[in-house]
């Protein structure tokens, strides 16, 4: 582990997790065999299955639960609150108390293109893939293909195994 990573006492790592440098994670849980890539965040309460990649870049918050083999393009970004503001009524900074954290679930073997960002309150399916700089802002159904701003679903995912023509 480098000496450049900010890592907390109280992060649940699993076996043989790779960490890149300049990482930030605190109060989180991450799975075994899970790799995460550099310049990522990863905040309490968080949850990241076995076996999924992490790329560089990317911002995990408070109440994002990530299910096994999930992959996770660079600078991808996750939301929490449904009503961000910097200011209570009274005027004084918010705390945690002023707010409630939205849960998001990214299901089993679901894959986020670079860029994306993956608003709260909502969870997308298993296998799902979510096309690079797409902003999701309601449920993605398992095995969808789903792009754009905001993101559509494009088709789904055949989930025969078609043999190819090649090296016959």
């Amino acid at each position: 582990m480098s000496a450049d990573n900010a890592i907390s006492e109280d992060v649940k790592l699993g076996a043989n997790v790779r960490l890149s440098n300049f990482i930030n994670l605190y109060g989180c849980e991450v799975g075994d065999d899970t790799k995460i890539g550099a310049f990522v965040e990863i905040q309490k309460n968080a949850v990241i299955g076995k076996r999924c990649k992490i790329s560089s870049h990317t911002f995990i918050c408070e109440g994002v639960v990530i299910e096994d083999n999930v992959f996770i393009g660079h600078g991808v970004t996750f939301t929490n609150d449904m009503y961000p503001r910097a200011i209570a009524r009274d005027g004084s900074l918010q705390t945690e108390a002023h707010w409630k954290v939205e849960r998001t679930v990214i299901r089993k073997g679901a894959s986020l293109g670079s860029g994306a960002t993956i608003l709260c309150n909502l969870s997308i399916g298993e296998n799902a893939i979510v096309g690079a700089g797409s902003v999701v802002t309601k449920d993605v159904p398992a095995n969808a293909i789903v792009a754009g701003n905001p993101a559509r679903i494009l088709r789904y995912i055949d989930q025969k195994v078609v043999k190819s023509n090649v090296n016959r």
